[in-house]
C-alpha cells in the first residue's frame, strides 16, 4: 500500500494544529488507499512537547481509524536518528552533516530536511508538509483539507493526473513526466510579519521588501514583485475546488501548504539557519525544471503566534529577514541559472540532476557580495527612517555587517555539500530499522 508522510515541524506551542493535523490524517486513510505516517517534528519546550503528546493521543483515541500511524519525535531522538543515517552513508564531516541536519539555531529548511529523511526510512514516497502557525479553512463546518488534492494528485504521470483536477493548462510534451509537487497558498495574516512597516511607511516597506529581487530588474518589474510578497491567496475564503495541472509558479504556493514526490530525495533544501524563505528552494526547482504540478486553492489560514510580538521576537524576526535578503543574492543567480537549464536539469528518467544543481550552489559562492553591502545600507537607511525599535535594530545591525556577509555566502557553500551528500544520506535512511524511530 502507498505511504506517505504528514509532518508538521514545530518549535512551539501548537496542541490545536497537532489534533486537527490528525483529523487531516484520517480523512486521508477514510477517502484514499493509503497508509498515513503522521510525523512531528518537535523542537518545543518539555511542557509543549507533552501537550502535543496528549493532543495527538486524543486525536488518535476519539477515531481509531486503520492504517494511521503517529511519530512524535523531540531533538534527541532526532539526533539519535541522524546520527544513525550519517554512519551509515559512511559520508566525511559527519559533524558537520549533524550539525547541518539539526542545527542550534532555528532552520526552517534543516527542519523540512530531516522530515524528508524521515520519510525515507519510513518508506513513504511523498512528504506533505503544515505549518504550526496555521489552520485550516472550514466550509459548511467541515474543515477543507489540502491533502484531498495532493492524493489525487502527487506521483502521478501527469497524463493520468488529468482526470483528477479542474484545469489543465500542461504542455502536451509534458505527459509522461511525474507529478512532483502539488500545493497551495494561505489566506489571512502575511507570511512574513510585516504588517507594521507597511503601515508605518509604505515607501519604506516598498524600499525593503524589493531587495530581495535581482538587482538588474526594471523598476516596474520590483513593483510588481513587492505587490504579491508575503500575501498569498489574500483573504477570500474557499467556496469550491479548484485545481490546475500546470508548471506551478512558485508564488503560487506556500510551504505551509505543500507536497513533494522523488524531487525531495534528489535535491535537499538550504539548511541556513535563522533565515526566513530558506525552505522554498524546491518550488523553484521543480518550475525551472518542467516538472508537472497541481496548485489548488484549498489555502491554509495563516496567522502569527504572540512570540513575534515580543521585543525578543522582533530582533529575532528581523535578523532572520536580513538574512533573508542576502541569501538572496545567491539564489538568485541559482534561480536564473536552473532557468535557463529548464528540462536539461533532468535525466532520462525525468529525475533531476542533483549535481547540475549542486554545481551551480558552488559557483554562486563565487559571487562578489557589493550588491549585499548595498543591501545592508538601503536596510539601514529605511529602518532609521521607520524610527523606534526599527532604528534600534539598525543601530544593532551595524558592527554585525561584515559577519552577515560572511555567513552568507557560508550558508551556500553548506547548501552545497549538503547537496552533494544528498543520495547517500537518503539511501541510508531507507536502511534506517524502524524500531530505532520513536513512535
Amino acid at each position: 500500500m502507498r505511504k506517505i508522510c504528514l509532518t508538521l515541524p514545530t518549535n512551539r506551542a501548537c496542541a490545536p494544529m497537532v489534533t486537527a493535523l490528525l483529523q487531516e490524517a484520517q480523512y486521508a486513510v477514510r477517502t484514499f488507499a493509503v497508509e498515513v505516517h503522521v510525523l512531528i517534528l518537535d523542537s518545543s519546550a518539555p511542557e509543549s512537547f507533552a501537550e502535543h503528546a496528549r493532543a495527538a493521543r486524543a486525536a488518535r483515541a476519539a477515531d481509531g481509524t486503520p492504517r494511521l500511524v503517529v511519530h512524535h519525535l523531540d531533538e534527541d531522538a532526532q539526533r539519535t536518528f541522524l546520527r544513525t543515517v550519517i554512519r551509515t552513508s559512511g559520508l566525511l564531516k559527519p559533524d558537520l552533516l549533524l550539525d547541518l541536519m539539526l542545527p542550534d539555531a532555528v532552520s526552517y529548511g534543516a527542519c523540512t530536511n530531516r522530515a524528508f529523511l524521515v520519510a525515507a526510512a519510513l518508506g513513504c514516497e511523498s512528504v506533505h508538509r503544515r505549518d504550526s502557525d496555521s489552520t485550516y479553512q472550514v466550509l459548511d463546518g467541515q474543515p477543507v483539507y489540502p491533502v484531498h488534492h495532493e492524493l489525487m494528485s502527487l506521483g502521478k504521470r501527469a497524463a493520468d493526473a488529468a482526470d483528477g483536477v479542474t484545469g489543465n493548462t500542461l504542455d502536451a510534451r509534458h505527459a509522461d513526466k511525474p507529478v512532483a509537487l502539488v500545493g497551495s497558498s494561505f489566506i489571512g495574516e502575511l507570511s512574513v510579519d510585516i504588517g507594521e512597516m507597511y503601515a508605518l511607511d509604505r515607501d519604506a516597506y516598498r524600499e525593503v521588501v524589493g531587495l530581495w529581487a535581482p538587482f538588474d530588474w526594471t523598476d516596474e518589474q520590483k513593483r510588481a514583485l513587492v505587490d504579491e510578497s508575503f500575501r498569498g491567496a489574500g483573504h477570500d475564503p474557499f467556496t469550491e475546488d479548484e485545481a490546475l495541472l500546470t508548471l506551478v509558479d512558485p508564488m503560487r504556493v506556500d510551504m505551509c501548504n505543500v507536497s513533494f514526490h522523488q524531487v525531495h530525495e534528489r535535491v535537499p533544501l538550504p539548511p541556513a539557519t535563522d533565515t526566513i524563505g530558506s525552505d522554498y528552494f524546491l518550488l523553484h526547482l521543480v518550475y525551472d525544471a518542467t516538472l508537472p504540478g497541481v496548485v489548488h486553492n484549498r489555502n491554509i489560514v495563516n496567522f502569527h503566534t504572540g512570540e513575534r510580538r515580543t521585543d525578543a521576537g522582533f530582533v529575532a524576526y528581523q535578523n532572520r529577514f536580513v538574512k533573508f535578503f542576502l541569501s538572496m543574492l545567491y539564489l538568485n543567480f541559482v534561480y536564473g541559472e536552473m532557468t535557463a537549464a529548464g528540462p536539461a536539469l533532468l535525466d532520462d528518467d525525468h529525475q533531476v540532476r542533483a549535481e547540475r544543481v549542486a554545481a551551480l550552489v558552488r559557483e554562486s559562492t563565487l559571487l562578489d557580495t557589493a550588491e549585499n553591502t548595498e543591501r545592508l545600507r538601503v536596510l539601514d537607511r529605511a529602518y532609521r527612517k521607520l524610527g523606534g525599535k526599527y532604528a534600534d535594530f539598525a543601530d544593532a545591525l551595524t558592527p554585525r555587517r561584515s559577519r552577515l556577509l560572511d555567513e552568507a555566502r557560508q550558508d551556500m557553500e553548506d547548501f552545497a555539500l549538503l547537496t552533494e551528500a544528498w543520495a547517500a544520506l537518503v539511501g541510508a535512511a531507507r536502511t534506517t530499522p524502524l524500531s530505532r524511530l520513536h513512535t
